[in-house]
């Protein structure tokens, strides 16, 4: 069983993920991938059952007092006697391979180490210790996994948070934090989680998305990647919108790619989770308060300090508060080219959030104020959404053209029209352009960028 695995996938027990699926593999090509896709699965089965045996066997409180190597060395024939139990037929190579991969499991982040190996799994879902879901192609799936029992769910959440320097307990139950590779957990336990711990992680991709993974995806089509690179080597402010899921953040990376390295940037985050390529970056994150109450540092003292840090651009994951106006300053005084992210369901939605963020700001400032703000510091608005098969796709590109009398102008340039739903969820529909021309474009010829004449024809199917 396992041997099929290894001759599909070619893995040697360190984790590498097998060569991406495109969009437009011929049959074959199919074949051969769903093989590898079902040798994953069989090898995360065999290794979850492993896993769950071995909690059964194994004291996890002594595993901590343990030497590494004196643990490794119990571990491991303990492994060799359940192997044989499941009536599993490896050689050697493949039986070290299992062997190494479940004791790392059992020293690292227990029965969630198969899953935040698995490239298929964008999130992971823990509803108390006797329940685990994930997400794969934007559906969920129950898991055999389990914890122990809720100690040793606890542990492992103590284990995330305290690699940040948080902490989470009856006074602070709920907590942000991120895990080494970036991925973004959320936690929350009691007394606010009722019936036992709830842990939300947010998987990064091994391979960080670019603008042209997404549109091998689907997400976009050429023409509008083609004026998304554009607009970020134009400079030209952007905010990106979308639910929760719908890939703000992997647009916010894919597009930073496309920063000139020779630039200064400042990211600005609750929990840091962007993955800038550039050389020249500095990160900054939020501090919750000490168990005293006192310390914490939140988004609008960060932004406030960055700018004192000579930026060329500063990216803000997302804004939630008052950090909005300060953010909307900060594009207004010469950091051309900035970016961050908020939670709304359209464009037009995304600028009465940031009104309200505003609002927060405890500034008083007429309606008129804040919307005269917004309209001379934005640029483009990106609208993303995760559709009911779980494909992202971003369904509008907005032009912020100004203000006529109380309200800002916004003109779409792109938008995603959907035909129709099959009863399975399949969403099926068309990029089109709405036959307006972006005002920045003038910006595109100074800068040398072409982009097609017939990219912006009334109605014309894109892709």
């Amino acid at each position: 069983m396992l041997t099929r695995f290894t001759r599909l996938t070619g893995m040697r027990g360190n984790g590498a993920d097998p060569a991406p699926v495109t969009p437009a593999l011929p049959d074959a090509a199919q074949l051969v991938q769903a093989e590898i896709d079902g040798a994953n699965r069989i090898y995360t089965d065999v290794k979850v059952r492993l896993h769950q045996r071995l909690l059964e066997e194994i004291n996890l409180a002594a595993i901590e007092k343990l030497p590494p190597e004196a643990f490794r060395e119990q571990t491991g024939s303990l492994i060799t006697k359940l192997l044989k139990a499941e009536r599993v037929q490896l050689n050697q190579r493949e039986q070290t391979q299992i062997t190494n991969d479940v004791i790392d499991e059992m020293i690292g982040l227990g029965p969630l180490e198969p899953l935040l190996k698995d490239p298929s799994i964008n999130d992971i879902l823990v509803n108390t210790h006797r329940q685990v879901f994930v997400e794969r192609s934007g559906r969920l799936e129950l898991t055999p996994v389990i914890f122990q029992d809720e100690r040793h769910l606890l542990r492992i959440i103590s284990k995330i948070v305290s690699a940040v320097g948080r902490r989470v307990d009856e006074s602070q139950p709920m907590v942000d934090a991120r895990l080494p590779d970036g991925s973004r957990v959320n936690v929350a336990i009691s007394p606010v989680a009722i019936d036992g711990p709830l842990v939300s992680i947010r998987k990064f991709a091994a391979r960080p998305y670019t603008l042209e993974s997404l549109l091998a995806n689907g997400t976009m089509t050429e023409e509008v990647m083609m004026l998304l690179k554009g607009v970020v080597q134009c400079r030209l402010n952007v905010l990106i919108s979308g639910g929760t899921g719908s890939g703000k953040t992997t647009m916010l990376n894919a597009m930073s790619r496309h920063i000139d390295g020779r630039e200064r940037i400042i990211t600005i985050e609750d929990a840091a989770e962007l993955q800038l390529q550039q050389i020249h970056v500095a990160r900054m994150e939020t501090r919750p308060p000490n168990v005293e109450g006192r310390g914490e540092i939140r988004q609008r003292e960060l932004v406030k300090n960055a700018l004192r840090m000579r930026p060329d651009r500063i990216i803000v994951g997302e804004v939630r508060g008052g950090e909005a106006f300060d953010m909307l300053q900060a594009m207004n005084t010469g950091h051309d080219g900035s970016m961050t992210t908020v939670h709304a369901n359209t464009p037009r939605d995304a600028l009465g959030r940031l009104e309200q963020m505003i609002g927060m700001a405890d500034l008083d400032l007429s309606p008129r104020s804040m919307r005269t703000q917004i309209a001379s510091a934005l640029h483009v608005v990106l609208q993303l959404q995760r559709l009911s098969d779980g494909r992202r796709k971003l369904t509008s590109l907005t032009e912020i053209t100004g203000m006529e009398g109380e309200v800002v102008q916004m003109q779409e340039i792109f938008r995603f029209v959907r035909r129709r739903t099959d009863s399975d969820g399949t969403v099926h529909g068309e990029f089109r352009a709405t036959g307006i021309r972006p005002r920045f474009m003038p910006e595109f010829q100074t800068r040398g960028i072409e982009m097609p004449a017939k990219a912006f024809d009334a109605d014309r199917v894109l892709g």
